[in-house]
């Protein structure tokens, strides 16, 4: 029976020729690492195995594994052996002050989103475990990244498992969608908006979606057969698209001195009200998403104009005491 080399069992194999050598303090000769992993033990001939086997040999080292070769044959035998010193291997304990600490923390802390809320505590919990130091570094900090369209967690989950996947998707100016099918690349926030960047089979080109166009029932196709090139830049794609949320109105917003950075950082204007006020001109494309930005910076951003942003939020602060009471 052939050996696969489907990308699953290329990663299970190289998995366990590393368990192997690592298990090992005497380097071990390739025909016995032939007969301990089991992938290699499907491969039909010598040569094969010898390509197979040089071939992981170069993805282990590639990877930064410390792959020892040793003479293990002795006198006038020249038979290599193959290791991994498990002190070379093991990565070393890694420190951080208190500043690095709290910026690690508040990264945590910007998922809103429940699927992606877990992941990152947990991880925190295991990098300032111990140090309850970091926590004074938050009070007045509530950063927040959303991602609460409804095919986001599907998306999500596509993108990270190398799935195809198909979508209902209506393009602007359009009454009815279509059905897509793509194989995603990553998911991408840009100017307050997500999107799917991946290759559209039905166009064979790399094509952007944005997920509030999406439908919410995002159905599994299969393995993705075109994976994300090397040098993939998916927000300069989306620049470069110009289909980013094109400005079509304006806001003046009162922002409170050193605080709405990434408003600050759109605006194309900022004229100093006094020593605790600014004003900023901003463009933007959707009062409800513009809305939901200005809300998640609290009392730090005040609508000027216009009323219908205004309005907007202050329905959304409503809701939030309605739901707090």
């Amino acid at each position: 029976m052939a050996a696969s080399n489907t990308p699953k069992a290329k990663t299970e194999r190289l998995m366990n020729l590393t368990m192997c050598l690592l298990s090992t303090r005497r380097a071990l000769p390739k025909q016995r690492i032939r007969r301990m992993v089991e992938a290699y033990q499907q491969v039909e001939t010598d040569e094969a195995f010898d390509r197979m086997f040089e071939r992981d040999k170069d993805e282990l080292r590639g990877l930064g594994i410390p792959l020892v070769t040793e003479d293990i044959g002795g006198g006038f035998d020249d038979e290599v052996g193959y290791r991994i010193d498990q002190r070379d291997y093991a990565l070393p304990d890694i420190a951080f002050d208190p500043d690095e600490l709290a910026v690690i923390g508040l990264a945590s802390r910007t998922w809103a989103h429940a699927t992606m809320a877990a992941p990152a505590a947990t991880a925190w919990r295991k990098v300032a475990a111990g140090d309850d130091s970091t926590e004074e570094a938050f009070v007045g900090l509530e950063p927040r990244l959303g991602g609460a369209e409804p095919a986001f967690d599907a998306l999500k989950d596509a993108v990270l498992g190398g799935r195809s996947v198909t979508f209902g998707y209506t393009k602007a100016g359009e009454a009815s969608g279509a059905t897509r099918r793509v194989d995603p690349w990553t998911l991408t926030s840009w100017r307050g908006r997500w999107y799917l960047v991946g290759h559209d089979l039905d166009r064979d080109a790399p094509r952007i979606f944005r997920l509030s166009r999406t439908s919410a029932e995002v159905t599994d196709a299969g393995p993705a057969a075109h994976p994300p090139p090397g040098d993939l830049d998916a927000q300069a794609m989306i620049a470069d698209l110009g289909d980013s949320g094109a400005p079509v109105a304006t806001a003046l917003l009162r922002v409170r001195s050193e605080a709405g950075h990434a408003l600050r950082r759109r605006a194309t204007g900022v004229t100093a009200l006094d020593d605790q006020w600014d004003q900023l001109t901003l463009e933007h494309g959707s009062i409800h998403q513009l809305a939901d930005e200005v809300v998640s910076h609290g009392a730090d951003v005040v609508v000027e104009e216009p009323p219908a942003l205004r309005e907007a939020v202050v329905t959304r602060l409503r809701a939030v005491l309605e739901a707090a009471s």
